[in-house]
């Protein structure tokens, strides 16, 4: 055998156990209680929670408790299964939280709170298309 099959056979021996490792870390999304049912068994994977802030009947972001300090703050989300749970996350607030159409946090829950190492934000799009409506008038 030559140098380069030798060389290529090892690379992509390489390739496939970076792809098998990497894919155990992989995870989907569950809901809060399938999120604490986890922990309770001892499972202390990052979990990715879906869901949208808490609103009042007018459509006003409800739960928001800044620390003193501003930089870490807790929230109300509810899951997709309509469950409400406390976040609470370590760092600031990100911008364009409060307009946040849909919240994925990241994490896992330590004495019945779950705490948020990361946050992704799906923000109202600026692109969307809005229909513009022009009276013309003419003059002739």
């Amino acid at each position: 055998m030559k140098k380069t099959h030798i060389i290529g056979i090892l690379v992509i021996a390489a390739a496939i156990f970076i792809i098998i490792t990497t894919a155990g870390d992989a995870s989907s999304y569950v809901s809060f209680k399938e999120a604490k049912e986890m922990a309770e068994n001892g499972n202390d994977k990052m979990i990715h929670v879906v869901g949208q802030l808490s609103k009042d009947v007018e459509g006003n972001v409800v739960g928001i408790e800044p620390s003193d300090d501003k930089l870490s703050f807790s929230f109300a989300m509810v899951d997709n299964n309509q469950e409400t749970q406390q976040v609470y996350y370590n760092e600031p607030m990100p911008p364009d939280f409060m307009r946040s159409e849909q919240v994925v946090v990241i994490g896992s829950y330590k004495n019945d709170l779950f705490v948020a190492d990361e946050i992704l934000l799906k923000c109202p799009s600026k692109y969307e298309e809005e229909t513009i409506s022009v009276n013309e008038i003419s003059k002739r």
